[in-house]
């Protein structure tokens, strides 16, 4: 007897989707249609501008609530650039048509210090995202069963406190494995329930925020639309945030978006706009570019010049300031508290590295960080131990002040003595 496969499961007034999907396999995306000369298939390159390329489309009602919710972020938080504003305002959105994506993206709002405005870019988030759930000190568990075919909106702030180290790392593990999956529908969890432990699966798939300083774990950076934060200079100002006076205006609007996307649920699942990014980038800003395209009016334009330009500087960003920049920074502060020695040993530079109370090194690993995670971090920089020659005369395994100066000159142009200065940028 042949197994059967179940129907898609379809309840009123939501997209019908396979019960597994798996991009890539033939058939998984209709082909073009061809063009009706007989000539090449109906589509617009990659590289070619989308308002090249067609006139800008007539604004629809959506228009006008997209560009009324960009309005209303741009009181509270400067964001920066006006790609980031954009992007913010397609991805608040795409959380009410959540049931028709096939990638739940997420929005990494990440800064180099305090006091960027992550925070407070989460609390208007709050007011505006479909179903918001906040998790804090909520287990994994608690939020994968949380999770249905109307999934929540995850808001996950301070997240440097849940990846910032390797033991936080690894303490959250499965919180970072439920965000990894959850970016593509029927990914899900087994967990055993009950008295008789029966297995049971859980849906993992819902879009997520996630605020924090530095960067998040790659693996979550790779599955996000990324918003870097910064202070807001001299002469910047926005409005504050109260609670009592601004929500009300907030829900209308969220209410409002929610309304005129609901019908468009089935269409929605079925675009497939053209991208200006391929690949994993293409998967995460997709739900945007189609909100942009039910839009209409300007959004088109703007959500594929977001996309390009803000998936250009993340591959650049990575390129030029990997995640462990930091220790460079570090060790540089190091260097300048002893006066600027030409060489220090080893031990005396992990010595000095675990009394910074700011930084992750005391609790690197299980012991700290030691002599060989030490020059595992260095060496993606060319930069190895060796013997040197100390102020007593002596000589030892260590590392010569000269062998950085490429290095600094790159990645932490500027830097304070540890524990003085203000406040470390570097992540």
């Amino acid at each position: 007897m042949q197994p059967t496969t179940p129907e898609p499961y379809s309840a009123p007034g939501k997209a019908v989707w396979p019960t597994v999907a798996v991009p890539g396999r033939p058939g998984h995306a209709p082909e073009a249609a061809p063009a009706a000369d007989g000539g090449a298939p109906d589509t617009v390159p990659v590289d070619q501008p989308a308002e090249e390329a067609v006139p800008e489309p007539e604004p629809t009602y959506g228009s006008e609530l997209l560009s009324e919710l960009r309005s209303q972020i741009a009181q509270f938080v400067i964001l920066p650039s006006q790609q980031a504003l954009h992007a913010v305002t397609l991805w608040v959105a795409a959380t009410h048509l959540q049931p028709a994506w096939q990638h739940a993206p997420r929005l990494a709002v990440v800064g180099p210090a305090k006091r960027c405005g992550k925070s407070r870019l989460l609390d208007v988030l709050t007011e505006t995202v479909h179903e918001p759930m906040l998790t804090i000190n909520t287990t994994p568990a608690a939020i994968f069963r949380s999770i249905t075919d109307e999934p929540p909106t995850l808001l996950v702030d301070e997240a440097d406190t849940i990846f910032g180290t390797p033991k936080q790392a690894e303490k959250n593990e499965e919180m970072r494995g439920l965000l990894n999956a959850g970016h593509q529908r029927n990914r899900y969890v087994t967990r055993v329930v009950g008295n008789d432990h029966t297995p049971h699966r859980f849906a993992t798939f819902a879009m997520a925020a996630l605020a924090g300083i530095g960067d998040l774990p790659d693996t979550i950076m790779d599955r996000s639309v990324v918003i870097r934060m910064r202070r807001r200079a001299e002469g910047e100002s926005v409005k504050p945030f109260r609670s009592r006076r601004d929500t009300p205006a907030l829900h209308d609007l969220r209410d409002r978006l929610a309304a005129w996307a609901r019908p468009l649920l089935d269409e929605a699942a079925d675009m497939e706009p053209v991208m200006p990014v391929e690949d994993r980038a293409a998967d995460t800003w997709e739900p945007l570019v189609i909100v942009a395209d039910l839009a209409a009016g300007p959004w088109p334009r703007l959500a594929r010049a977001a996309c390009a330009q803000m998936v250009t500087a993340e591959a650049e960003a990575e390129e030029d300031h990997p995640s462990s920049a930091r220790i460079l920074a570090d060790i540089r502060r190091v260097f300048v508290a002893q006066r600027e020695v030409d060489s220090l040993s080893t031990d005396e530079l992990l010595h000095h590295l675990r009394q910074d109370l700011e930084g992750p090194w005391a609790e690197w690993g299980r012991k700290g960080l030691d002599p060989r995670e030490l020059g595992s971090l260095l060496r993606a920089f060319d930069i190895r131990p060796g013997n040197v020659r100390l102020a007593d005369g002596t000589q030892r395994k260590g590392y010569t002040r000269n062998k950085f100066l490429d290095a600094w000159r790159r990645y932490c142009p500027t830097v304070h003595p540890v524990g003085t200065g203000p406040a470390r940028s570097e992540g």
